[in-house]
């Protein structure tokens, strides 16, 4: 087993830098598009053979030093009875939009092990084949909220801040609701063989720190509280959360999952004895290798102070990156990381 990430997010000294990427098994790769191409997107979320493929390939391709978990952060909201559709092009929709307290009652706290066992399954499957550790995932709750709320994703999450501020006590409600699902799921992925989970806030970034402080984070930290039992590091990222550094801190969670809008460096400073993960803009893997090559011995001189630090992007990798540029970029930390 290679362990150089599970040492990393513990602050253990490690031989080199370890590298994941956020969607790594996705669309950037023929391998994932041959796969994709006889199911549809929630079919392949469901079928444990065809997720363990897939979340093993960037592993094999790519010499990536953890997999993640292949699913989708709406999965366990599907199970609390929220009619969820995927539509080419459109991304996710939840064509009921929930924001009354009576529709909030109709959700279920499901049991994961009994509504999304193919998840739990492919954890176990994955762990008989991975040689790098394991990362399971949810969404974190004001994500997932948005999502409820909004019937999808939004540019401006008009329907999420009205409800926010007009009648707090019914988004308390939902997030308390979703808060409870995501920590059963996250338990029974860890239960299933996850060895690390990381929480995706991919809408946080939206708030302004003294809401994320009261509609977010407490929720936040709930969900870290609940899974110490399990010791299994955890990863708090909140996207465009430069803003929101210091308390995605104050949440628990052992790393801190950094974008691309704020200097590394900073970031490590202000983080203090946690690890981070981070923070190539993903866009930079178009550069010219010399270029990309410059850009990431950057990244780690940045991190050389950090107590523990996982090479990653700000965000997912996009759909149209060519696979060896990702390949040029985990040569390149692996071997500078080493150098140094």
């Amino acid at each position: 087993m290679n362990d150089t990430f599970l040492k990393a997010c513990r602050g253990e000294k490690t031989d080199y830098t370890p590298i994941w990427m956020m969607r790594q098994a996705g669309r950037y790769l023929p391998e994932y598009q041959k796969v994709r191409g006889n199911v549809s997107f929630l079919e392949l979320c469901k079928t444990p053979e065809l997720c363990v493929e897939v979340t093993l390939q960037p592993v094999d391709l790519l010499d990536m030093d953890a997999a993640i978990l292949f699913s989708d952060i709406l999965i366990p909201i599907e199970a609390m009875g929220a009619r969820l559709e995927f539509h080419e092009g459109q991304g996710p929709l939840l064509p009921d939009k929930i924001k009354t307290d009576a529709a909030i009652d109709r959700l279920i706290v499901p049991d994961p092990d009994a509504t999304m066992p193919f998840v739990m399954e492919t954890i176990r499957q994955l762990r008989r084949e991975l040689k790098v550790p394991l990362i399971g995932f949810a969404g974190a709750p004001f994500t997932c909220a948005t999502y409820i709320i909004e019937g999808g994703s939004s540019k401006t999450f008009w329907e999420t801040k009205k409800l926010m501020y007009t009648q707090p006590e019914v988004f308390h409600h939902l997030m308390d609701k979703i808060t409870r699902t995501i920590l059963l799921y996250l338990e029974a992925q860890a239960k299933a063989g996850a060895q690390a989970l990381q929480l995706f806030d991919t809408w946080a970034g939206i708030l302004a720190p003294c809401d994320f402080e009261r509609f977010a984070l407490p929720y936040v930290r709930e969900i870290i509280i609940g899974l110490r039992q399990t010791g299994l590091p955890i990863i708090y990222f909140a996207n465009n959360g430069a803003t929101l550094l210091d308390l995605s801190v104050s949440s628990g969670a052992d790393v801190i999952g950094l974008d691309w809008r704020i200097n590394i460096g900073e970031a490590v400073r202000r983080v203090g004895r946690k690890a981070v993960q981070g923070n190539l803009d993903p866009f930079a893997l178009l550069l010219p290798k010399d270029e990309l090559r410059q850009r990431i011995q950057g990244i780690l001189d940045g991190a050389k102070e950090a107590f523990g630090h996982i090479f990653n992007l700000g965000h997912g990798i996009h759909q149209f990156t060519p696979p060896q540029q990702a390949r040029i970029a985990v040569d390149a930390v692996h071997e500078l990381s080493r150098r140094r």
